[in-house]
């Protein structure tokens, strides 16, 4: 039985301190959600979560502290996790300008925005099907392509950050439907989309500054989180709010190659 009409919803965005996600944190809690921020850094959330507190006027905005790029870190959050969820936005990403590992000598990209979202999903799907229906909402990218399942590390070719966020964001891309089918008797849908581009740390990261503003650029992941129109909708590809056809999304061989190899680091 469902839980979701006794509690008030709860969401939880990671990445939640950067342009992006502190924008969609922002709209969910202007629309009277919950909002866990899921971050790194202590006392830049603490700013953050007062910040949108004193614009939303809604006092139920926390975070806690997550490093996504580590399964064991995540596995703690979701142990501790002790309250509802009905929202989980997989929104980090990072693009680091040479090649770096995580002490576990995983590739720190692909370990961060891709590992990350299979984890948090596979994870955290535990708790969101508690309270179906909810929602997993995979912010990805239209600038994505390149994905090489024979090296997904850049340990056999050279590493350049443009190579790998483009191949992560194609995968969280891939992964969407694959995750999509497997939650929808959990109640639980998932969908991805291209957020907006916003002039942020990652974009400028990987060269770029940004032509929209930060509500614009959070405004697909908020309403994929929020509209009743999509409540029945699963493993698409959305931008500025639209379904648009994915290719990746039809490559159903690859992305079940690519669903085992991220398995395979759990």
């Amino acid at each position: 039985m469902s839980n979701s009409q006794s509690v008030k919803k709860i969401a939880a965005v990671t990445g939640g301190t950067g342009t992006i996600g502190k924008a969609i944190a922002r709209q969910l809690a202007s629309e009277g959600f919950g909002v866990v921020l899921l971050t790194r850094n202590a006392s830049k959330s603490s700013l953050v979560v007062e910040e949108l507190i004193q614009v939303t006027k809604n006092d139920n905005i926390h975070f806690k502290l997550v490093d996504l790029s580590s399964l064991a870190s995540i596995q703690s959050l979701a142990s501790s996790w002790g309250e509802p969820l009905h929202v989980l936005v997989n929104n980090a990403a990072i693009s680091p300008i040479s090649r770096e590992e995580t002490k576990e000598g995983i590739e720190l990209q692909f370990a961060t925005n891709v590992l990350g979202y299979f984890w948090m999903t596979q994870i955290f799907s535990k708790i969101l099907k508690q309270y179906s229906p909810s929602r997993i909402i995979n912010v990805a990218s239209y600038w994505a392509g390149g994905l090489d399942l024979n090296d997904l590390e850049f340990k056999n070719k050279p590493y350049h950050n443009h190579a790998s966020y483009r191949q992560s964001k194609q995968a969280n891309r891939m992964l969407t439907p694959i995750f999509a089918e497997s939650l929808r008797s959990a109640g639980i849908t998932v969908n991805t989309c291209h957020p907006g581009d916003v002039n942020s740390a990652l974009s400028n990261s990987l060269g770029f500054g940004g032509s929209q503003s930060p509500d614009q650029g959070a405004k697909t992941p908020s309403w994929l989180a929020i509209s009743p129109s999509v409540s029945n909708i699963t493993g698409k590809y959305f931008e500025r709010c639209k379904e648009v056809f994915c290719p990746f999304g039809s490559q159903i061989s690859e992305a079940q190659q690519l669903y085992n190899i991220c398995q395979s680091y759990t």
